[in-house]
Order: structure tokens, then C-alpha cells, then sequence
């Protein structure tokens, strides 16, 4: 674990960009096994090559926000416009958590479908609302218990929370 926190620590961006790329097309993968009831590897490879490079552009975002949305909290708190949350606890993760999904989280969800779409061709938006939903009953959540561990630990926790999302995913998308 401490090799995993120094190369996290020395290595922010680089380290979310792996982990992301990696895991989040891990997640992908698994979410097609089991729509496809199949385990025939679903992608071609210069799709999967595709799919880490978008994943890992995605994850530069997410760290941004990861730092920001825990300023913009703060800025709010300071400012009387929100409830005195104190930075580790249940509210002031679940504020956090909130704010970042609903203002950043709609613009990956479609970033993430426009950057999709570009190797096949086409303009899919088919299901977009339902990627949309999943930041209220699966990102809020999630990301509230991701902001409730040390930060070091954080882009981590996120990434494997993008598995755990194709794994569901792909049981409610089953054919």
C-alpha cells in the first residue's frame, strides 16, 4: 500500500489516467460479458486502445473536479450559503458529492458518450437519460463514500467504483 500511495502522491495526474484507463475499461468489458451472456472478448483492439484513451482523458476531469468541488464546498460554507459541514464528515461528503455530479457529472456523462461515438461513427444518444440517472442513484452515493477516505486514496476508489457500474450495468442491460 505504500508503494500505491508514494506513486499516487508523486504521480497525481499520471497515476488517475492509469487507473481510470485501465479499470474503467475493465468495467466495459465485464458490462459486455455478461449483456453478451458471453465471454468472447467484446472489443476489437483498436477500440479497447480507444476506450483507456478516453477513460484516461475523463480521469483528468475527474481529478480536477475531485479538487475543486471540495474548494467550491469550502467557498460555500465560508460564505454562509451552505450548512456548516465539517471537511471528512457524512454532510460535507454528500454536499461535495452532490455538487459534483450535478454540475460536472452531467457534462462527463455526455463527454463520455460524444468520445463513444466517435470510432464507430455514428451519433448513438440511445439510453443518455439513463446514464444521466445513474449519477443519482450510483455516482451521489458512491462518491460520497469516496470523499469520505483520505484523498491519496480517492482516484482509486473511483476507478473501481467504474467497475462495479459496468458490472450493474451490464445485469440491467442483459439481452
Amino acid at each position: 500500500m505504500n508503494h500505491y500511495i508514494s506513486w499516487v502522491t508523486a504521480y497525481p495526474i499520471g497515476s488517475a489516467i492509469i487507473q481510470f484507463a485501465i479499470l474503467g475499461t475493465l468495467g466495459e468489458i465485464l458490462s459486455q460479458f455478461i449483456v453478451r451472456k458471453s465471454f468472447k472478448y467484446p472489443f476489437t483492439l483498436a477500440l479497447t486502445v480507444w476506450k483507456m484513451i478516453v477513460w484516461g482523458v475523463l480521469s483528468i476531469g475527474v481529478k480536477y473536479a475531485f479538487t475543486g468541488f471540495g474548494g467550491f464546498v469550502s467557498s460555500l460554507i465560508d460564505n454562509g450559503m451552505w450548512p456548516k459541514f465539517s471537511a471528512g464528515t457524512l454532510g460535507y461528503a454528500l454536499s461535495r458529492s452532490t455538487f459534483m455530479n450535478l454540475q460536472f457529472g452531467l457534462f462527463l456523462v455526455i463527454m463520455h458518450r460524444v468520445l463513444d461515438n466517435i470510432p464507430e461513427k455514428v451519433k448513438n444518444w440511445k439510453n443518455l437519460d439513463k446514464s444521466m440517472y445513474s449519477l443519482l442513484w450510483f455516482w451521489i452515493p458512491a462518491h460520497t463514500v469516496t470523499f469520505m477516505v483520505p484523498d491519496v486514496l480517492r482516484i482509486g476508489l473511483a476507478a473501481i467504483w467504474s467497475v462495479a457500474l459496468g458490472l450493474i450495468l451490464g445485469m440491467f442491460n442483459r439481452k
